[in-house]
């Protein structure tokens, strides 16, 4: 049987879910890809990921506390659990160390860099590598404005807006598409290319012959990065596509910069780029179907390359999920 990871085409990979500042002292609990997760931090401020529902009544771990001694409480009968997800304490029952291992929780990878806080979709289990961080998100001397809102939209739709620079002049033809808008003729023709990159590809766009100015990086999974061209300046915008469900996307949005760092000018910037997000927000979420489908059962043309890339390797991640899934030995029936 598929998890909610395998269904979404993202089983084994680091994703962010949140930004840092989101976890504090209360828990946080969120949804990725239909899996409830519980955030929280021990007593040394260290991050944790637990799956949020106890093994006792199916409570939410994320609606209770956190104790002296760096352990999540559930609300309902004071169940506590570690960072590792074993079952430290079980009030009223004189129950010995081995025999509370029965009642741990599935814990998560998770790293806390650049602002963010990475997952990797591998219930229980350990991560193989390290999240791959955009270097902007650490450099010193860059202010990175974050920002997160969710739309009513599957995922990939979401992914294959941000990777799609044919857009630009007719969504945006008021922010970043404006100066291909007033270059654009009736008869204009865009060129784009894809180059595979470590991290994913990276794209470019040129219009009528004229150089491509920027470039876009696909950050496998689920992210991307516009790198807009400015004379000894570094500005980039990142921005994560978060499956909360099949009909619901968290769009995490970073934008990096080495100058307009002092408030309040900073600010302003930064509600210019969230402006440039909700320009694509009605598109997104009238797509259909909502999950993006095959290749072939949509009608394509020569500036899809980079969309279409994309939509392969997410539909062959889904098929190797399936095959995996298949291959799985069947469950030892639970004795009564």
């Amino acid at each position: 049987m598929l998890d909610g990871f395998a269904q979404e085409g993202l089983t084994e990979v680091w994703t962010p879910v949140a930004m840092s500042r989101e976890v504090q002292g209360k828990p946080l609990g969120l949804t990725l890809a239909g899996e409830r997760i519980a955030l929280f931090r021990d007593g040394r401020g260290t991050l944790a990921a637990l799956r949020d529902q106890c093994p006792h009544r199916g409570v939410k771990l994320s609606l209770g506390k956190v104790g002296a001694d760096g352990c999540l409480e559930c609300p309902f009968h004071g169940w506590r659990f570690s960072a590792s997800g074993s079952c430290t304490h079980i009030p009223l029952n004189a129950l010995p160390e081995e025999k509370r291992q029965r009642y741990a929780v599935t814990a998560y990878p998770v790293r806390e860099r650049g602002g963010l806080i990475w997952l990797y979709t591998r219930p229980g289990g350990e991560a193989p590598d390290e999240p791959y961080v955009p270097e902007a998100l650490e450099k010193p001397g860059v202010h990175v404005g974050f920002y997160a809102e969710t739309w009513n939209a599957h995922w990939t739709r979401a992914m294959e807006n941000m990777l799609d620079s044919p857009h630009l002049p007719f969504v945006h033809q008021r922010t970043i598409g404006r100066g291909l808008r007033r270059r654009m003729k009736p008869e204009s023709t865009m060129e784009v290319e894809v180059e595979p990159t470590p991290t994913g590809f990276r794209t470019y766009s040129s219009m009528d012959g004229v150089p491509p100015q920027g470039s876009l990086d696909w950050l496998r999974p689920n992210g991307m990065r516009l790198n807009i061209p400015i004379p000894g300046r570094l500005m980039q915008l990142h921005m994560w596509c978060i499956p909360v469900d099949a009909n619901h996307t968290r769009m995490l949005l970073a934008a990096a910069r080495d100058f307009v760092r002092m408030q309040p000018l900073a600010a302003l910037v930064d509600r210019y780029n969230t402006r440039i997000l909700h320009e694509d927000r009605a598109i997104v979420e009238s797509s259909h179907p909502v999950e993006a489908p095959p290749v072939s059962e949509e009608r394509s043309v020569a500036t899809d390359r980079a969309t279409l890339a994309f939509r392969r390797w997410y539909h062959e991640r889904k098929k190797q999920a399936t095959r995996a899934a298949a291959d799985e030995p069947a469950a030892t029936p639970l004795a009564v």
